[in-house]
C-alpha cells in the first residue's frame, strides 16, 4: 500500500513539472525573444537579433526534455540552472523584480519534483 501511494505522488509531482516547466519555459522564451526585437529593427530580423536573450529558456525547455527521458539527471540539471538564472537574473546588479525571482524560483522548486519523483520510485 505505501508502495503505490509513492508511485502516485512520484505521478502526480514529475507530471507537475513536466508540464510546469513546459509552460515556464515556453512563456518566457516566446516573451525574450519578441520583446526586445522593436529597438532593434522588428520584424523577422529584429526577432533574430535579439534571440540571444531567449538562449536561456531555451536551454530550460532543452533540459525539460532531458528530463522527461532521465528524470534524476535532468531534475540536477534543472535545478542547478535554476539557481544560476536565481542568482544571476534576481541577486547580480541593482534590479531585483519580484515576478523574475518566482519565475526562476519556481524552476528550481519544479526541477527538484523531478529529483523527488525519481526518489520515490526507488523506494
Amino acid at each position: 500500500m505505501e508502495n503505490k501511494k509513492n508511485l502516485l505522488l512520484a505521478n502526480v509531482l514529475r507530471a507537475f513539472a513536466r508540464f510546469g516547466l513546459l509552460t515556464i519555459g515556453l512563456l518566457l522564451f516566446g516573451f525574450a525573444l519578441i520583446s526586445g526585437s522593436a529597438e532593434l529593427g522588428g520584424g523577422f530580423m529584429g526577432v533574430v537579433k535579439n534571440s540571444p536573450n531567449a538562449l536561456p529558456w531555451l536551454i530550460i525547455l532543452v533540459l525539460v526534455f532531458i528530463a522527461w527521458k532521465w528524470e534524476f539527471v535532468g531534475g540536477v540539471l534543472i535545478t542547478s540552472i535554476g539557481l544560476l538564472l536565481f542568482i544571476f537574473l534576481n541577486l547580480m546588479g541593482p534590479n531585483f523584480f519580484l515576478v523574475t525571482a518566482i519565475f526562476t524560483g519556481l524552476i528550481v522548486i519544479l526541477g527538484s519534483f523531478f529529483i523527488l519523483s525519481w526518489y520515490l520510485r526507488r523506494l
